[in-house]
């Protein structure tokens, strides 16, 4: 902003002042994305490409990771999809979720576009909600290898019956909180 208030008065036009400022932008996009290599970036087959095709199943489909840049610090990434489905395997019958994902991140993180296209593989899969929960955890384990994860699903009542599935990874006596400002949490 400096660089451009400096040129409007030296007297630059309003015109060149725009190109700087967009110059100036592209620039610290370059320096941002410069901490990722062209092989990393080769390596993410949805990100910035106008994929319309979802998985078929979560055989099909694949959770892409890129490094973490930040490793000397425990951070936690919390992603969330209230509108996750998949179906009952005994009667077919749709089953809506809250799914959400809290981890902390080893060398590598999941890639958001990849993890929207994985969790909508399950819309026309047949899986006991306990399962999916499970699965999804043990391919973000997979994936990406986090310090610590939990993977929770909080299904739509069926019967009357509300169901909330929660996997931890791994199995530790000092387990990773939600945060108390968690979207499952009731407000």
């Amino acid at each position: 902003m400096a660089t451009i208030l400096r040129a409007l008065t030296l007297g630059f036009s309003h015109e060149i002042c725009r190109w700087l400022a967009v110059c100036l932008a592209a620039a610290r996009l370059s320096s941002i994305l410069s901490g990722m290599s062209d092989t990393t970036l080769a390596d993410l087959s949805l990100l910035g490409r106008s994929e319309h095709r979802l998985p078929n199943s979560p055989d099909e489909a694949a959770l892409e990771t890129f490094p973490n840049r930040t490793l000397a610090r425990n951070y936690s990434i919390h992603l969330s999809a209230p509108d996750f489905s998949s179906l009952c395997p005994v009667t077919g019958q749709p089953d809506a979720a809250h799914v959400e994902i809290l981890y902390i991140p080893g060398e590598r993180c999941v890639e958001t576009k990849s993890l929207k296209f994985y969790l909508a593989s399950y819309r026309n899969h047949a899986s006991f909600n306990e399962a999916i929960v499970n699965r999804i955890m043990d391919d973000l384990v997979a994936a990406c290898a986090p310090k610590q994860a939990i993977v929770r699903g909080r299904f739509v009542p069926r019967g009357g019956i509300q169901l909330t599935c929660e996997a931890r990874y791994p199995n530790r006596d000092v387990p990773l909180e939600w945060p108390a400002t968690s979207l499952s949490t009731p407000h």
